[in-house]
C-alpha cells in the first residue's frame, strides 16, 4: 500500500526539481528539493544554537546570583527572562498553540449552537440568514476589526495573554466555526424519526434526549464539520499571522519574504512544506478521534 504514495511523492519531487531549475527570480533560481532540505537543516541548527544560548544565559545568571548571595545573604536577586529571537521551531509551537485554542473555542460555540438550530426550526430560521452572511467573510476582513476591538477592550496592567495571541485566536475562531455549526445542525436535523420515537417512549427529558439520542446519532456529521473547521483554522491562522505580523509561522514566512536574501526562497519553501505537513497531521489526528468516538465501527472513514 505504501508503493503508490511513494510513487506519487517521487513524481512530485521530479516535477518540482525540473520546474524549479527553469524558474529564475530576482533572488536567484527557484529552490529545488535538495536546497530546501539543506535550509531545513539550517533552520534546525539555528534553533539548537538558540537553545544553547538560552541555557548559557540562565547558567551565567545562576552563577552570578550565587556569587552575590555568597557575598551578601540579604542581597537582592534579579531573575530575568531570556529574550532570544524566535526560531522556526518556536514559531511552529506558537502557531500550533494558537490554532488549537481558536479551534477549541470555535467548537465550544458551534456544537451547542448547531444542536439548538438542528432541533428547533424557529432557531434555524432566525440564525440561518446571519450564518449565510458571516460564513463567507474572509479572515483578511475580520482581522482589522478584531485587532481594533482587542486593543480597545483588552486593557490590563498584568495581561494573561498577549494581544497578538488573542487577535490571531479570535480571527481563527470567527472563520472556522461555520463548518462545524452547519454540519452539526444538519446532522441533528437528519436524525431518524425512530430514534426520536424511542426517546418519547422512554420519556427522556431535553438534556437526556440530547445526550443519549441527538449527539451519538450526529457524531459522523459533527466530526465531518470538525475536520473541515480544523483545516480552515490552520489556513486562516497562517494568513492572520502574516498580515498582522503576529508571532507564528505566518510571520516567519513574511519576514523571510522581506529579508530577500538568497536563502529566503528555500526557507519559505521549507515553511510551506512544514505548514502542509502539519495540516495533514492535524487532519489525521481528527480522523483518529472520529473513529474512536463513532458508534459505527464498520463505517469507512478517510
Amino acid at each position: 500500500m505504501l508503493a503508490y504514495p511513494l510513487l506519487g511523492i517521487a513524481i512530485f519531487m521530479a516535477l518540482w526539481s525540473f520546474t524549479a531549475s527553469n524558474i529564475n527570480t530576482s533572488l536567484g533560481t527557484f529552490p529545488g528539493p535538495l536546497k530546501v532540505y539543506e535550509q531545513a537543516g539550517n533552520l534546525l541548527k539555528e534553533h539548537q544554537a538558540e537553545k544553547q544560548r538560552e541555557a548559557a544565559f540562565y547558567q551565567r545568571q545562576e552563577e552570578r546570583n550565587a556569587k552575590k548571595l555568597a557575598a551578601d545573604p540579604n542581597a537582592e536577586i534579579r531573575v530575568r527572562e531570556f529574550n532570544g529571537r524566535p526560531t522556526f521551531i518556536t514559531q511552529i509551537g506558537t502557531s500550533l498553540v494558537t490554532v488549537l485554542y481558536g479551534f477549541v473555542l470555535a467548537s465550544a460555540i458551534a456544537i451547542p449552537l448547531g444542536v439548538l438550530i438542528g432541533l428547533s426550526s424557529v432557531a434555524y430560521a432566525a440564525a440561518n440568514p446571519i450564518i449565510q452572511i458571516l460564513k463567507p467573510v474572509s479572515p483578511l476582513a475580520w482581522l482589522p476589526l478584531v485587532t481594533i476591538v482587542v486593543s480597545a477592550v483588552y486593557v490590563s496592567d498584568d495581561p494573561m495573554f498577549e494581544k497578538s495571541f488573542l487577535t490571531s485566536m479570535i480571527t481563527v475562531t470567527l472563520c472556522s466555526l461555520w463548518p462545524t455549526l452547519i454540519n452539526t445542525a444538519v446532522g441533528v436535523a437528519s436524525i431518524e424519526k425512530d430514534f426520536n420515537n424511542i426517546s418519547k417512549v422512554l420519556r427522556l427529558g431535553p438534556i437526556a434526549h440530547v445526550q443519549k439520542i441527538v449527539l451519538p446519532a450526529s457524531v459522523p456529521m459533527i466530526f465531518t464539520g470538525l475536520r473541515l473547521s480544523l483545516g480552515i483554522a490552520w489556513m486562516v491562522l497562517i494568513a492572520a499571522e502574516m498580515l498582522a505580523q503576529n508571532p507564528g509561522l505566518g510571520k516567519f514566512v513574511w519576514d523571510e519574504f522581506q529579508n530577500g536574501s538568497s536563502d529566503s526562497l528555500s526557507r519559505i519553501m521549507a515553511a510551506v512544506l512544514v505548514i502542509g505537513f502539519i495540516g495533514f497531521l492535524l487532519d489525521r489526528a481528527m480522523l483518529l478521534c472520529q473513529k474512536w468516538f463513532s458508534w459505527d465501527k464498520s463505517a469507512v472513514l478517510r
